[in-house]
């Protein structure tokens, strides 16, 4: 089966600034991905080479296994929300709406209606007279909406409140049930997402750090904290992403490798404190040792 995404050496680079740098990886049809990362990862980057907005400098990006540049076949079956996401400033919420209606094949207005009223929009308000929540707002109902086979979401909860996002989560999951498609969804608020994800890539400095189903990656790493010596023999041999000491204790992040499969009981064991760790903890380990390997490498 053709891959929805396909990159294969992907770089772009600025002068000598390299915001994405050789990554390669694959989306497969009908799976909720997370692109993960820290602001500046070069996640907005990526997103934007894959639909045609930035040029690639090196390597090859395919989308339903095609170049998306000048390529309607491809992007007519895209609907990349972004966080700056522009309207003409005489648009209301309702012309958005019709506007995309004529740009998504799949675009369902029932269900559009449905969430304008579930997020509380004003059809009639302009969208330059909007608060940054309704804006965002604006931006879900339209990815939502449009049942595109490939929907993208670049940050886009900003200006929601904790209701609001959670309102975002349970539709997308619960529409995405009932009618499969591609999504990827580009955020930092990694645990507010973590139960809709079925795959991560995570991306920081350019690099990509992680690949895998999110199931595999559920229990791989823990934290083992207790005395000092008896942690340190514990995790020797054993892949250290982190550590944190404080006075005689020290706590740290380890993930388990294919022979440690009994690490954890074995901490227990020893009488030292586990602790599962959570996906956003995990990403933040790997980011802190791709930090800290890259000051070491210059």
């Amino acid at each position: 089966m053709t891959p929805i995404i396909e990159a294969k050496n992907l770089t772009k680079q600025y002068g000598d600034v390299v915001t994405v740098d050789r990554v390669n990886f694959k989306v497969e049809e009908n799976k909720i991905y997370g692109l993960l990362g820290r602001n500046g990862a070069g996640k907005t980057t990526i997103m934007h080479m894959l639909t045609a907005q930035q040029f690639v400098s090196s390597g090859e990006i395919r989308v339903f296994g095609e170049l998306p540049f000048e390529n309607n076949n491809v992007l007519e079956r895209i609907c990349f929300i972004k966080e700056s996401q522009k309207y003409p400033d005489n648009f209301t919420v309702r012309d958005v709406l019709d506007t995309a209606a004529d740009v998504y094949r799949n675009w369902d207005r029932a269900y559009a209606l449905s969430l304008v009223e579930k997020f509380e929009l004003p059809l009639k308000r302009q969208v330059k007279k909007l608060s940054r929540g309704m804006l965002s707002a604006v931006g879900i109902i339209i990815g939502l909406a449009s049942r595109a086979p490939l929907t993208i979401f670049d940050e886009p909860y900003l200006g929601l409140d904790a209701v609001a996002r959670q309102m975002f989560y349970d539709s997308l999951l619960a529409d995405y049930a009932e009618y499969p498609r591609t999504v990827l969804l580009s955020t930092h608020l990694i645990d507010e997402v973590s139960n809709l994800l079925e795959h991560v890539l995570l991306i920081d400095g350019g690099k990509l750090l992680i690949d895998e189903e999110a199931e595999a990656l559920r229990g791989r790493v823990y934290t083992v904290s207790g005395p000092k010596a008896a942690v340190e023999v514990f995790a020797s041999g054993r892949k250290v992403l982190d550590s944190q000491s404080l006075g005689g204790m020290i706590q740290m992040t380890i993930e388990n490798g294919h022979s440690d499969e009994l690490g954890q009981d074995e901490a227990e064991a020893l009488g030292l404190s586990v602790t599962p760790v959570s996906l956003q903890q995990l990403c933040v380990s790997y980011m802190k040792r791709h930090t800290v390997s890259n000051k070491e490498g210059k």
